[in-house]
């Protein structure tokens, strides 16, 4: 695994988007489904959080990306951060069979899942691209929220 490489290309990933400041998940939602052309649709997910933090499926009409009930709102914003780091990467997608989708997410119409990202190795170079490609993203929305609470005269007070 090439870190170097891996960094590089979550960097030129975040520069290609040409997100517009204050930069916040609800903006980057918006501006990825803008590049898909489809909406993407973020649920809390029902099921054994020690063994999925969070899932990206293509349904037939829409991305549904799942997501474990985290602890924190800053852990689940990563976690959905992470799938989007994949949709944006454009990492490929698998068919899944509707069996393994009546499977893992009984309420969810498997005859909808087209495909989804199935992982098998947490330390490959798609997973650490998108959790670096991720942890940017959380850095420019920790950027803006501070720039937000920064007086607007903040300068000609303090100089």
């Amino acid at each position: 695994m090439d870190y170097t490489a891996a960094r590089a290309r979550a960097q030129a990933a975040e520069e290609s988007l040409n997100l517009v400041e204050p930069v916040t998940l609800t903006s980057t939602l918006r501006h990825i489904e803008k590049l898909r052309g489809r909406k993407v649709v973020i649920q809390p997910m029902d099921g054994p959080e020690d063994q999925v933090c969070g899932l990206w499926f293509g349904l037939d009409d829409m991305d549904l990306i799942l997501h474990a009930r985290a602890a924190s709102e800053m852990h689940r914003q990563q976690i959905v951060l992470h799938e989007f780091a994949h949709m944006i990467l454009r990492h490929t997608q698998e068919e899944l069979s509707p069996e393994d989708a009546r499977k893992f997410f009984p309420d969810l119409d498997p005859d909808r899942v087209v495909l989804a990202l199935k992982r098998t190795d947490f330390f490959d170079e798609f997973e650490v691209t998108a959790e670096l490609l991720a942890d940017r993203l959380a850095a420019r929305i920790r950027r803006s929220r501070q720039a937000d609470r920064q007086p607007s005269n903040f300068g000609a007070v303090f100089g």
